[in-house]
């Protein structure tokens, strides 16, 4: 089924000697061929031929081998226009490009399946970092839309479907590209062969551009349970169901059973790929794990090899051998053999667990022990020290217009007079907030000491009211 759409000797350049030539001069035609501004699929052959050129001078080619048994074939080009015509002349031969003569001109086009094979190779080629945010928020979107409006866009629950397999297909590619990432690393001794691979090959090109997220709270997935409801209601939704099976059977024109399948099908399909979507990452998550532990114990351990690290080893090795295996030398320095002791193996890091889900519900405090805060900040708040009220005190005991107070015709009637009457001495240690009712009064104290109230007993005072 492969080779009765594709020319028989497609795959002849990329698996020759000069594969890595054609696959760079490929590479340049797709970025003509798959221009976004590229208004006829039909291109001048000396455009082609002039990308060609572009792409063997950029590349430096130096070495060429023959392809044939063509006495043209068996000399090496001299120049970047022969490396162009043989080029140009072995990929129209074996079926990649197609000429086309109009009139006095020749042009050149792609089979339309060629054209997807090469578009496939790019993907392969450039690898670009997927995003599961992205991929998700389409799947729903395109549901959303043919539930609204099954009649008119039925059809983009099948898009949503094949969405959904492309992303299940992502994963697995994934998942094989952590493995063989994994067997490459355990293979190499090479230190910074490990490192290297891992940066090159993991990180930028099989990590998942927003992996980051799937650990915190903005997880792409948490649509996931959106997505499996819409399809639940649907299936056990006969109207729904039938609407698009009419649309189904309008746009492929086939049986109206065959359509009611079709869209079963799809509905299982994206059923079944997003409730398997946390056991697969999980096994993803293993594979990245072991990676980034075995990376992580090289970089720890680059530096630490020594010039003459064998040869102590050999020795510490003769000395244990030379004992019945009972005693073992004592341990005299740890620079020495420390590195074999059982406290030098380091604990593997622990993994990340996920925190199981709780329900959270307010805690209802006691009535009584709400009562008595309150009481406690009315207390607070009364034996709480302020100016105004100081001021207020002493304006109340010069109410009847006499110029002076002693101490013993001050009245105390609660907390918060006995307060201010405490700190009517102190008036100046208030600090500037008291300023303006400390320079109204002056206060003289006598010898004598006196009862106030039958409260306080303190030294006797008089307070005088300063002239305006």
């Amino acid at each position: 089924m492969l080779f009765n759409k594709l020319p028989d000797d497609i795959f002849a350049p990329l698996s020759g000697q000069n594969r890595q030539v054609y696959q760079t001069v490929l590479l340049e035609l797709s970025d003509l061929f798959f221009d976004e501004d590229l208004i006829d699929p039909f291109i001048p052959k000396d455009l082609v031929r002039s990308q060609i050129e572009n792409a063997v001078v950029r590349m430096g080619v130096r070495r060429w081998v023959a392809e044939s048994d063509d006495e043209s074939e068996t000399e090496l080009p001299t120049s970047s226009a022969d490396y162009t015509n043989r080029i140009y002349r072995r990929l129209v031969s074996t079926g990649w490009l197609e000429e086309e003569q109009k009139i006095y001109r020749t042009y050149v086009l792609l089979q339309p399946s060629v054209s997807y094979l090469l578009r496939n190779l790019v993907s392969i080629a450039r690898f670009e970092k997927r995003s599961y945010g992205g991929t998700v928020l389409n799947v729903l979107s395109s549901l959303e839309s043919a539930l609204n409006d099954p009649v008119g866009r039925g059809i983009t629950l099948a898009e949503a479907a094949d969405t959904a397999s492309e992303f299940s297909a992502h994963l697995t590619d994934m998942l094989l590209g952590l493995r063989e990432l994994k067997i490459t690393l355990s293979e190499s001794h090479n230190p910074q062969e490990i490192v290297r691979g891992f940066f090159e090959r993991f990180v930028e090109h099989i990590l998942v551009s927003d992996y980051k997220t799937l650990k915190t709270k903005n997880n792409p997935f948490r649509f996931r349970r959106q997505i499996l409801s819409l399809l639940r209601d649907l299936q056990f939704d006969t109207l729904k169901v039938e609407l698009l099976t009419k649309h189904y059977q309008m746009q492929y024109e086939i049986e109206s059973e065959s359509a009611e399948a079709m869209v079963f099908a799809h509905i299982n399909r994206i059923i079944r790929i997003f409730e398997s979507v946390d056991q697969r990452l999980a096994i993803i998550d293993d594979f990245r794990y072991q990676l980034e532990k075995r990376v992580a114990d090289t970089v720890r351990y680059m530096d630490k090899t020594t010039p003459g690290m064998a040869a102590r080893l050999s020795r510490v090795i003769s000395k244990l051998s030379e004992k019945d295996g009972r005693e073992i030398p004592a341990v005299r320095s740890l620079e020495q053999y420390g590195f074999i002791s059982p406290s030098s193996i380091r604990s593997p890091i622990k993994r990340r667990v996920e925190t199981a889900p709780r329900v959270i519900t307010q805690q209802q405090i006691d009535p009584k022990v709400l009562h008595m805060r309150q009481l406690f900040k009315e207390w607070k708040a009364r034996r709480e020290v302020k100016v105004d009220r100081i001021d207020e005190y002493l304006e109340r005991h010069f109410m009847d217009g006499q110029k002076s107070v002693a101490a013993a015709e001050f009245k105390i009637d609660s907390i918060e007079d006995y307060i201010c009457f405490s700190y009517v001495r102190h008036l100046n240690s208030l600090g500037k907030k008291a300023r303006k009712t400390a320079d109204r009064y002056q206060i003289e104290f006598d010898e004598a000491y006196v009862c106030v109230a039958d409260m306080v007993e303190c030294r006797g005072f008089t307070i005088h009211r300063n002239k305006a």
